[in-house]
């Protein structure tokens, strides 16, 4: 019952007390908790050994990279619901494509906690019932009010992906091939709002805006007993307790338990789950201003995919179904990005492992890394803003998303995979408190985006945006230098 634990095991170690990029790099097996008596406590229920196969760390890759994979057509449909319904508000066109992802800002705060508890595979099912559910009312909507709820509803339950998935790839993925799977399992949920306005804008146009909410649910509705019959729960701390439950049963000792426990119940743990996302926002200086940093950015790109109706539309008479390859740039942008961030994130760990250095998070911050991508995300805005201002050929702004799309992806990963390395048990609540900032900002920054535009052009509006961008640059590269220090001294109790 209690074994040596893996390599991998170490990783949940007490963020107070050592570094869990330190930890990822302890090649010596640790054992069981001691008794007072210096021996190893026999009620401890561990893992068989440091290959016993129930680890998600020692899945086969098949299965692994099944779970990977097994972790928004909408925007080209809004001119014709706001005829439909009446509307002419510029603004209420905005916030139909944007309140969608303000439902993954609060989701988070939810999905996270319950995954840390309850584990990662019933909220995928339950979180793509949901969705479906959610989907269909959207498409029988009668108004913009029911719409926009339903609309909500739909970021809530989508966010469980979002939120969980770079906690299924921290749960079986080793630390030199985590930038790798990362970036797979990124592919979905960020081309989504990209490449499915291509598939939307024709059938808006063919059919109706409806059928775009009819095929999202339907394609939803495929993807529930997929996730039932084959997403494995990943996450150590539930199987462990799964394992205990099952010992205590057979043996009849119901002092077992697992080494995560330490004697909470239920719902300790989850009052220490529900608050452990905004903890790691509010009280951890790497999480807040990392997580500020990819939110900017975030909400810059979001700006543009929702004006890209109106501005290739009015600019370059784009008719309704054309309308969606606007947002092929910003999908091509976003898949070089995680591909090549993805793997030379690797490379660095590997190359430190080649020459027997220990695995540090800050690593995933080299400068080579983050300075060229935090450059060229304003050079994007520049070339997008000022070639849309003067009507230069719709090729060259689209060039423009493209490179700024790119640079976003680096600082994102970068900034994900340091804060995963940092928080490796919590990566559920650490991701949950990037993406509440950062869909916020998606939501929102849409909204004040169209009166800048207004009053400043679009050149001078997004040349102010490439400012703001351009100020963060150094936010990575001060916690590649300092983050360690910063790491121990705001060890938040989690």
């Amino acid at each position: 019952m209690a074994g040596s634990s893996s390599v991998e095991d170490a990783t949940y170690a007490d963020p107070e007390k050592e570094s869990v990029g330190d930890a990822l790099e302890n090649t010596a097996s640790t054992t069981a908790p001691k008794s007072e008596a210096g021996e190893a406590d026999p009620n401890i229920v561990d893992w068989d050994g440091p290959d016993d196969p129930q680890n998600p760390m020692n899945w086969p890759d098949s299965r692994k990279w099944l779970n990977v994979a097994g972790s928004s057509m909408f925007a080209p449909g809004v001119p014709q619901i706001l005829v439909q319904f009446h509307e002419s508000s510029s603004t209420t066109a905005t916030f139909l494509v944007s309140v969608y992802i303000l439902g993954f800002a609060f989701g988070p705060l939810l999905v996270a906690p319950l995954s840390e508890v309850y584990g990662r595979s019933r909220l995928y099912f339950f979180g793509n019932v949901f969705f479906t559910i959610f989907t269909v009312g959207a498409a029988l909507s009668n108004g913009i009010g029911m719409l926009m709820a339903f609309r909500l509803l739909m970021g809530l339950a989508g966010s469980v992906p979002i939120t969980i998935g770079s906690g299924s790839v921290a749960d079986v993925m080793p630390v030199e091939k985590r930038g790798r799977a990362l970036s797979a399992w990124a592919l979905g949920p960020l081309l989504g709002p990209c490449i499915g306005p291509v598939a939307g804008g024709y059938l808006t146009q063919a059919s109706s805006w409806r059928w775009v909410f009819w095929l999202i649910a339907i394609l939803g509705g495929i993807f529930i007993p997929i996730s039932f019959f084959f997403l494995k729960e990943t996450f150590a701390p539930v199987l462990l307790e799964q394992k205990a439950r099952r010992l205590r049963k057979e043996t009849g000792n119901s002092d077992l338990r697992t080494k995560f426990s330490e004697g909470r119940t239920i719902k300790e743990q989850f009052r220490l789950a529900i608050v452990r996302p905004l903890k790691l926002l509010l009280l951890t200086p790497i999480v807040t201003l990392t997580a500020l940093y990819v939110a900017i950015g975030y909400g810059i790109l979001y700006l543009l995919i929702s004006t890209f109706s109106f501005v290739y539309a009015e600019r370059y008479g784009f008719s309704e179904g054309n309308i969606g390859l606007t947002y092929l740039p910003a999908g091509l942008g976003m898949m070089l990005g995680v591909v090549v961030f993805g793997q030379l994130t690797d490379k660095m760990v590997k190359r430190n492992q080649a020459k027997s250095i220990a695995h540090k998070p800050e690593v995933r911050l080299m400068p080579v890394l983050t300075i060229p991508s935090g450059v060229v995300l304003p050079v994007g805005l520049f070339l997008y803003g000022w070639t849309t201002q003067y009507h230069i050929h719709w090729i060259v702004p689209m060039i423009g998303v493209v490179i700024l799309s790119f640079g976003l992806m680096g600082i994102m990963f970068c900034s994900q995979n340091y804060l995963i390395d940092s928080y490796l048990r919590y990566a559920a609540s650490v991701t949950a408190a990037q993406t509440v900032l950062r869909s916020l900002l998606g939501a929102l920054l849409p909204l004040a985006g169209l009166r800048m535009y207004d009053t400043l052009g679009l050149g001078w509006g997004n040349s102010l945006l490439a400012f703001i961008a351009l100020a963060l640059v150094p936010i990575p590269l001060a916690f590649f230098t300092f983050g360690e220090r910063l790491r121990m001294k705001y060890s938040t109790s989690l």
